[in-house]
């Protein structure tokens, strides 16, 4: 097994859940800059926050996870906690604390790298679509208790990806001019290797030889460049969902949480089952996928078995009825971060906009 690869072992545990957030760190007009050097280097996070704060490819990004949450129940909690430490901490530092997956007054030429080797190595191997990476986003990750079943459960939540991302949308504005997108970081993020839709694999030594073939390669230094919407963690021995945009209402937070543990459950009673699933061509979802970055709440899809189109409030509708949820309706039902954005930007000026992505508590 080469080295940077995971292991078939990680997976012995089912319904665990962890939530990773990406954050912008700004300055006290709301403007991104350069902070992660004193918050994750430099200063003396909370206990909550030890181990669990790093930053991503730019300096004014900065990236939390909760502690492993046994009791999907207290997701919610876990996450406020997260936030709560994270702006406090921030604070005491000097800085404040953004949501969303694009930062409208972020502009990358203008946005100091960091210089931890990592990035230092993807920036020289990758350039110019690494050089623009300003995106944050949400990944969740729910435990799978068998290797071959998380590649299963993570080829068949492909056609749901393309749900949590309309839902989500929340980056209109790219480099400080609106894109026409909804969501701008899905597209921003794609120009990037191993990114977006991934094919389907057989099995979990189909997936751990692709992986263990890429890191040989030198196509990528260790599986954690493996940045698709949807992957098996074969270190965490988890299905991790990385689709929505980030997020600046904890509310929205806990409806992904809650859709995507219910349906990483149902697809492994599936599994269990004995389904063969639909294995769709990537093509389909990639389609899929424009849409909702394009629409947002207004989308519709080219349905699961090819026989017309759906809208999306169709497909929330059946989902919480199928699933039993109920937090991806409120948010089908409330107005999109990407709308939100636009309309308080058009009555109230920049200035508004970049204040109303605050996190406060």
């Amino acid at each position: 097994m080469a080295t940077g690869t995971g292991s078939p072992e990680a997976f012995d545990r089912l319904g665990t859940l962890g939530v990773e957030e990406e954050f912008f760190v700004v300055d006290e007009t709301g403007v991104p800059t350069a902070g992660s050097d004193e918050l994750v280097y430099e200063g003396e996070p909370p206990e909550l926050l030890t181990d669990r704060i790093d930053h991503e490819l730019f300096k004014c990004v900065v990236e939390t996870q909760t502690p492993l949450i046994e009791d999907p129940a207290e997701a919610a909690t876990r996450v406020r906690e997260v936030r709560e430490a994270m702006v406090d901490y921030a604070a005491s530092e000097g800085f404040r604390i953004a949501a969303a997956g694009l930062h409208p007054a972020a502009k990358w030429r203008e946005l100091e790298h960091a210089e931890k080797p990592r990035y230092r190595s993807q920036l020289e191997r990758i350039q110019y679509p690494q050089h623009r990476n300003t995106t944050a986003g949400l990944h969740v990750h729910v435990g799978v208790d068998d290797p071959d079943k998380a590649v299963w459960v993570a080829n068949e939540m492909r056609w749901y990806l393309p749900v949590m991302l309309a839902l989500s949308v929340n980056s209109p504005y790219w480099n400080g001019f609106d894109t026409g997108l909804q969501s701008a970081r899905a597209k921003i993020f794609e120009g990037l290797p191993n990114t977006g839709m991934p094919t389907a694999f057989d099995d979990y030594d189909d997936f751990a030889g692709f992986e263990e073939l890429m890191v040989e390669n030198g196509s990528i230094n260790d599986r954690g460049e493996l940045w698709w919407d949807v992957r098996p963690h074969s270190g965490h021995g988890t299905v991790e969902v990385r689709t929505p945009d980030g997020q600046h209402d904890p509310a929205v937070v806990d409806a992904f949480v809650e859709y995507t543990h219910a349906l990483v459950m149902d697809l492994a009673e599936r599994y269990e089952d004995g389904e063969t699933g639909y294995r769709h061509r990537r093509e389909l979802l990639d389609e899929n996928k424009w849409r909702a970055m394009r629409h947002g709440h207004d989308v519709s899809f080219v349905a699961k078995d090819r026989s017309g189109t759906v809208d999306l409030g169709e497909v929330v509708d059946r989902e919480c009825e199928r699933l039993g949820v109920s937090g991806i309706r409120e948010v089908y039902e409330r107005e999109s971060g990407a709308d939100r954005q636009r309309r308080i930007r058009d009555e109230e000026g920049a200035r508004a906009l970049y204040e109303s992505l605050l996190l406060e508590y």
